[in-house]
């Protein structure tokens, strides 16, 4: 090795020691012929003191450095207790410098000022700051965490193919040219689903994988394009025993990055339920502001606007203290949403309703809605009114906006639930037809089993999800088993048996041979240590992400290919059956 000690482990009790340090210049500080470095290393941070100028005259910030010195302990009043080695320095005998550093693109100790694009072009530089290190030690952490709660319980580690053929799971996908085969493409995985459940009929019982899942779609702040995912599956398995699985890797990864105890058994919310509450299947229960249904409220009214399917409403604490630009932007925040608008009333400070919706109320109505959506004076008084479910996700929205203008949000707090008796299916681009909500080969709710097909719109499934401060971090279900259960699942949306064979012939030739009963889960795992490490974006958690139009500052992708190599991938291939 290089060096005797870590940087970072230093302390009184290595006082006097002749030590040989490496690492980086993170701070050069210049005071009277002594020179003040800041060296940094993986263990973190040390003071060296040099004294000779010609040791140090040519150094500066990034500079990879050799230091052989002498620990002592800081004189006193020059502690420094904001770093685990501030009570020692060493003092520099001799300084090697292993590599120069070019002047830097931005300075390391003050990147939040800078543009993300920019740290992403440089992320080798962006991960020495210490956040960033930190981000992904935490992961690393996470994860060795996550293999080893798997290996209790009895899960077999199975890689599944990365090149795969292209089955509709709700997103594009990623293609692959096939060189020795022109006009023949892989498909990237969007999640391992079919070779987990080929894993259950080959008997494996327990199977799960940390892998990357690949999805053509566009992006957000939680979204990349390629993600990792705990995935695992289970045989002979009802919902409770993948809920244990779950909470135990939960509960241990909340206890021992963040010493955080979540209370077991984890809450459980029905779909239903959360969409009429919260308007949302990921609901973020750190704060309250639940939506009023006012459907029956306002079921004989004369105002044209709430003659509707479901009006709704939320309540937005001191909101009649906004201004009417404010009141406007709300608006325009709704329209960007898709929506008309958001209707509103103003709950005044002697009671009464202002604003422009409350003259076309009755004097019944107008009496009655401060103390029915649980309104004070002062207080605004959002409305959405028409589909159910439109509606709801809408005020949903507005509830969460709320939240955040008026820091509603404890973020001290870890609310966890499981959402259950998620929807079978929803209805797709056009009327009558439809869709899985999750993926079609998720097993119908027990009570609607044999009747699913007459009532697409109303029937449950056995799927779920884990929501974690309003945000899903688990998509899970116990699986479709039975090939007559799955071809009347594949009739609902429209998949005629010769498609269903050209889609998933192999996996429904493999259900002929005795199938478990079986199911399992998903975790998103960027999202959960984005969580864990307490960031806003998935991107700040990942080594080297891509940015929110999908490309990659540091290597340029993605790029342009010349003719030549597009020649030889067949890209450019046109069968004879369809050249003309």
């Amino acid at each position: 090795m290089i060096r005797t000690h870590d940087a970072g482990a230093l302390r009184a009790e290595h006082a006097d020691e002749t030590v040989v340090l490496a690492g980086w210049v993170a701070r050069r500080r210049d005071h009277g012929g002594v020179v003040f470095l800041d060296l940094r290393e993986a263990s973190g941070v040390v003071q060296v003191v040099v004294r000779e100028d010609d040791l140090a005259h040519d150094l500066r910030a990034e500079y990879c450095i050799k230091v052989t010195g002498k620990v002592r302990v800081r004189p006193a009043g020059n502690e420094n207790p904001e770093i685990p080695t501030g009570a020692i320095e060493v003092v520099a005998d001799e300084i090697e410098v292993l590599s120069e550093a070019a002047p830097l693109p931005f300075q390391l100790d003050s990147a939040a000022d800078v543009a993300e694009e920019t740290r992403l072009r440089y992320r080798y530089l962006d991960i020495r700051r210490h956040e960033m290190a930190e981000n992904l030690r935490i992961r690393s952490k996470a994860t060795y965490i996550a293999h080893e709660i798997m290996k209790d319980n009895g899960f077999v580690y199975v890689e599944t193919p990365y090149m795969t053929r292209s089955t509709p799971e709700g997103a594009r996908d990623f293609l692959v040219p096939v060189r020795l085969q022109p006009g023949h493409w892989y498909a990237l995985p969007q999640s391992p689903q079919l070779f987990k459940q080929l894993l259950m009929v080959g008997g494996m019982e327990r199977y799960y994988q940390l892998t990357r899942c690949f999805r053509d779609e566009d992006l957000r702040a939680d979204r990349q394009p390629e993600f990792t995912q705990i995935d695992l599956e289970m045989s002979f398995v009802d919902e409770e025993d993948i809920f244990r699985v779950g909470e135990e890797l939960f509960s241990r990864l909340l206890s021992e990055v963040r010493g955080v105890d979540l209370p077991r058994p984890f809450r459980r919310m029905k779909f239903a339920e959360a969409m009429d509450r919260f308007g949302s299947d990921k609901p973020d229960l750190r704060f309250g502001q639940e939506i009023t249904e006012l459907t029956e409220y306002f079921a004989n009214t004369e105002f044209r606007v709430f003659r509707n399917p479901y009006v709704g409403a939320v309540v937005m604490p001191g909101g009649a203290s906004q201004t009417r630009k404010e009141l406007d932007a709300w608006q325009e925040w709704a329209k960007s949403r898709g929506a008309k608008g958001l209707a509103y009333v103003l709950v005044e400070e002697d009671g009464s309703l202002g604003g422009p919706v409350a003259k076309n109320l009755s004097d019944e109505e107008r009496s009655g809605l401060a103390e029915k959506v649980g309104a004070k004076p002062g207080d605004a008084v959002f409305f959405a009114a028409g589909f159910r479910t439109a509606s709801q996700e809408l005020l949903g929205a507005a509830r969460l906006e709320i939240g955040k203008r008026c820091n509603l949000i404890d973020e001290s707090k870890w609310e966890i639930l499981w959402i259950t008796d998620m929807p079978l299916f929803e209805e797709g681009d056009e009327p009558g037809m439809w869709t899985p909500v999750h993926h079609p080969f998720t097993a119908p709710a027990v009570e609607v089993e044999k009747t699913f097909q007459d009532d697409p719109e109303n029937a449950p499934s056995r799927a779920f999800d884990l929501v974690l401060n309003g945000y899903e971090l688990v998509s899970g279900s116990i699986r479709i088993h039975q090939a007559e259960v799955q071809q009347r699942v594949f009739d609902v949306i429209g998949l005629s048996k010769a498609e269903a064979e050209s889609k998933f012939g192999f996996l429904l030739e493999a259900f002929k041979y005795g199938p478990p009963p079986h199911g399992g889960l998903a975790v998103g795992w960027d999202r959960v240590v984005m969580l864990l490490a307490g960031q806003n974006t998935i991107r700040e958690v990942i080594a080297f992400p891509k940015t929110a139009s999908g490309g990659d500052p540091l290597t340029g992708a993605p790029t342009e290919i010349p003719p030549e190599q597009r020649e030889e991938a067949g890209i450019d291939f046109v069968p004879e059956k369809d050249a003309k």
